[in-house]
């Protein structure tokens, strides 16, 4: 057998230019354009260049790639153009999902975005003067009826709207005790996603911490032995990814309050998750509401819009009018402001709670799911998918919150527990991760488990479909 030399080999391959021009790529440079399709043939090309040089291809393996070459460029091409950032189903039964996206929005809060993204919107623009206006009135006015109308005491709520809640807690933080001292128990000096901690937020507000108390145990007497004629707030942040259990003690809420009056120093809350929705309706407790810690008497609330709220991302202040106000006119303000299209988002989804429609609002959808409603849907997965190669079983668990919200909050679930002859549980949740759309799974104990509390009902074919896919 003649023995064909590297040279001739490299001979074979077309020209980036030929391979192109072919007739069979014809309808591919139509579709995604000339450049796209060129990029593509030039990957193609260097990738078997690159292996005639190693020498893992001899005559007959170049011969075979040629013959495939044109559905090789297009798989590139395909592959080169698709979005990165892109939907994935979550069996992993964390309904706030940090990692993937955290909160779902609702159906109304897309629709509202398309109609004001793709257009031209009334977002500074007071259509009634036919002057400018502002872009807070288009949340103002939600936030009021959600918040105000039940809040007696005091000026009115305000509302203002930045990026995410860390960048809330900056603002109201530089804006309230910029130069000065904020008095924040030991035991709540919490670290967020990111190695975000609570005492570096502050040192970028240009305000001085005072710990008080211990990690385990603060009383109200530590705060009132702290504060000097530095004071400038008093803060508490819940702790609402991780929980202090034991020998613990911490302030009630209405002391703090009662201490901030006498010694008229603002309280300001970090809530972080923030839920406009009582909670122990479906079974979970200890996770306050914005409306509870402003009854209370918080006078600034600082939440999220992607947790419990069930929103986009954002941060979100509610508090006395006149604190608010201050922190709108903050340079740092307009730094951290959102865009059209969280203010379209954020508007639809509060207008569902005006509506007290929350079965619209995916997150509290998926906290609401009873465990048997779940179950009818595993054993109609499990039925289907039954065979010699894929067996599945379906077993009780717990679907969590997640998303630094409830720590201890667990819902019950049924899961369906999938295993695959001579394919290990990392192996098979490879695989799930490999489909179009990657299918998310958790392993746990040796087993591939999927909750289909947070897999939507249309999504459930198509897992049906992978693990056939697999099994074949």
């Amino acid at each position: 057998m003649k023995t064909v030399s590297k040279a001739d080999l490299y001979r074979k391959l077309p020209s980036v230019d030929e391979l192109v021009r072919r007739p069979a790529l014809a309808s591919l440079v139509s579709q995604e354009g000339q450049i796209a399709v060129t990029d593509a043939a030039r990957a193609v090309l260097e990738s078997l260049r690159k292996e005639i040089s190693l020498g893992s291809l001899d005559a007959d393996r170049v011969d075979l790639a040629l013959s495939g070459l044109d559905s090789a460029v297009e798989r590139q091409c395909r592959r080169a153009l698709r979005y990165s950032l892109r939907s994935v189903i979550n069996a992993t039964g964390v309904i706030l999902h940090t990692n993937l996206g955290r909160a779902p929005l609702p159906d109304s809060a897309l629709e509202h975005i398309r109609k004001t993204a793709g257009a031209y919107s009334n977002l500074e623009f007071d259509v009634e003067s036919g002057e400018r206006g502002k872009r807070d009135a288009h949340m103002q006015r939600l936030f009021s009826k959600l918040l105000s109308d039940d809040v007696q005491v005091g000026p009115p709520v305000s509302t203002i709207v930045v990026n995410n809640n860390a960048a809330a807690v900056l603002l109201a933080l530089n804006t309230l005790a910029e130069g000065g001292e904020v008095i924040v128990s030991r035991g709540e000096l919490v670290e967020i996603g990111g190695s975000f901690r609570i005492p570096e937020i502050m040192s970028k507000a240009n305000v001085l911490l005072r710990e008080v108390g211990t990690t385990n145990r603060t009383r109200i007497r530590d705060y009132e032995r702290a504060i000097t004629e530095k004071t400038r707030l008093l803060l508490r942040v819940h702790r609402s990814n991780f929980e202090i259990s034991g020998f613990t003690e911490q302030p009630k809420l209405e002391e703090l309050v009662r201490l901030a009056r006498e010694r008229n120093i603002p309280l300001m809350e970090d809530l972080g998750s923030g839920a406009l929705f009582d909670l122990h309706s479906i079974g979970m407790s200890g996770e306050p509401t914005v409306l509870d810690s402003l009854r209370a008497g918080v006078e600034v609330v600082t939440y999220s819009g992607d947790k419990l709220l069930g929103g986009p991302q954002a941060g979100l202040l509610s508090g006395r009018g006149d604190l608010v106000a201050r922190m709108r006119a903050n340079s740092l303000f307009r730094a951290l402001r959102v865009d059209k299209l969280t203010y379209a988002a954020l508007e639809a989804t509060l207008m569902a709670y005006v509506k007290a429609d929350y079965d619209s609002i995916p997150t509290l959808r998926l906290m609401r799911l009873s465990k048997e409603e779940v179950g009818r849907r595993a054993e109609s997965v499990a039925e289907k998918v039954q065979s010699r190669q894929v067996s599945v079983e379906v077993v009780d668990g717990e679907s969590v919150i997640g998303g630094g919200a409830a720590p201890s909050a667990a819902v019950p679930t049924r899961l369906l527990a999938v295993a695959c002859a001579g394919m290990s549980p990392d192996k098979l949740a490879g695989r799930l991760r490999a489909f179009d759309p990657p299918i998310i799974a958790r392993v746990e104990e040796g087993r591939v488990l999927l909750d289909l509390r947070t897999v939507f009902p249309q999504q459930d074919e198509i897992i049906v479909q992978a693990l056939a896919q697999i099994a074949a």
